[in-house]
């Protein structure tokens, strides 16, 4: 056993009877301080309570039928993992976000070994995907399945990073539009183009995927303008047929299907064409945890894939400092009445004219201040 040491100057203590409650009392053999030792277990509980929600045990199987372990977890659920920030430049980034309700959703990145980063949003819009990929460095690919708001915050956070569109979700979204079974010649026929993107495996295959593609909008470029009135409005007759053209075109010209056989870039190592990584090793993941801890609200839902990812980063810290430095709902609330008494404060002064507010000279927005 580890020699106690004196909280008042650190010398060595040794045993002095004990207390009225029989707790074993200590004595500083230098300066003749008196204190007892209590064993801290909130690092032990928590490693409990993380093991509990990776593993498919149930509450109700716990002695007790749990109720002992929701006591002593209930304050493990008021803290927030937050993800690291990725300083090390990785070859390839997987990103993708996992809904958990119409206004929750989580952003994630991961590389083929662990998670980089995550983020909480409303909504998959530009300004959150650019919130994710500011706290982790540019890597010299990304993967995506072509999200809302994806490309857009792409271009202005990681502007010389590659973009490799997810070969399986663009033939999915063409398998959406003209179905397994389509019932006109030329939805079967883009049909098995689309298909024939999976399967392309060199250089040489991409230019004649692309002829094909080609040939076929020539062929059937005329059948794809006639028009129809419906509900009393001219309209497309095949608009469905043209919604899957304009989803290949669109990645066909941006140059992003084919990004995973660009020869300079597998000079770094393999590029994958499909987000499979992110799809199979985390968000399937995450579902499963969440089906078998089903019935949580929303918010332990999102904290509960925060831990997920926190786990699987490269380093995660242990118990003990996550205790010390993870932030808790407290220390969080009582951050933003910090900002709005600062921001009260700041307004009160712009009032009386005493002095010049800090908003008056910098923006937090998108637009440049020059006076910066």
């Amino acid at each position: 056993m580890a020699a106690k040491r004196c909280p008042v100057c650190g010398g060595k203590m040794k045993g002095h009877g004990k207390t009225a409650k029989g707790t074993k009392r200590w004595q500083c053999v230098s300066c003749a301080a008196t204190t007892t030792h209590k064993v801290n277990t909130t690092a032990k509980k928590l490693k409990g309570f993380l093991a509990w929600l990776l593993s498919p045990s149930r509450q109700a199987d716990m002695p007790g039928a749990g109720r002992s372990f929701r006591r002593s977890s209930e304050r493990f659920w008021r803290i927030w993992p937050v993800a690291p920030v990725c300083d090390e430049m990785h070859h390839v980034v997987h990103v993708d976000g996992i809904w958990l309700g119409r206004k929750a959703v989580v952003l994630i990145a991961c590389t083929k070994d662990c998670v980089v980063g995550w983020h909480l949003a409303r909504s998959e819009h530009s300004q959150a995907w650019a919130a994710l990929m500011a706290r982790i460095a540019p890597p010299d690919v990304v993967v995506s399945d072509g999200g809302s708001g994806f490309e857009k915050a792409r271009r202005a956070v990681w502007p010389t990073t590659r973009v490799q569109r997810c070969t399986f979700h663009a033939f999915e979204q063409v398998k959406r539009c003209t179905t397994t079974r389509p019932k006109l010649q030329a939805g079967a026929e883009l049909y098995g183009i689309a298909k024939d993107l999976l399967h392309v495996e060199s250089p040489n295959e991409a230019a004649e995927w692309l002829a094909a593609f080609a040939g076929w909008c020539n062929k059937w470029d005329a059948f794809l303008k006639e028009k129809a009135v419906i509900d009393g409005r001219v309209q497309f007759k095949h608009e469905r047929l043209r919604k899957a053209r304009r989803s290949l075109e669109k990645l066909a010209r941006a140059g992003t299907l084919f990004t995973y056989l660009d020869e300079k870039l597998l000079e770094g190592g393999a590029v994958p064409a499909t987000n499979n990584r992110i799809e199979g090793g985390v968000n399937a993941q995450l579902r499963e945890m969440l089906r078998r801890h089903r019935g949580m609200r929303l918010e332990r839902r999102i904290k509960a894939i925060s831990w997920w990812c926190y786990l699987h980063t490269e380093r995660p810290l242990p118990a003990a400092a996550i205790l010390q430095t993870m932030p808790t709902d407290e220390s969080i609330a009582a951050l933003y009445r910090e900002a709005e008494n600062a921001k009260e404060s700041e307004v009160a002064v712009a009032r009386w004219g005493r002095a010049v507010a800090w908003s008056d000279l910098h923006t937090s927005g998108t637009w440049r201040s020059d006076w910066d």
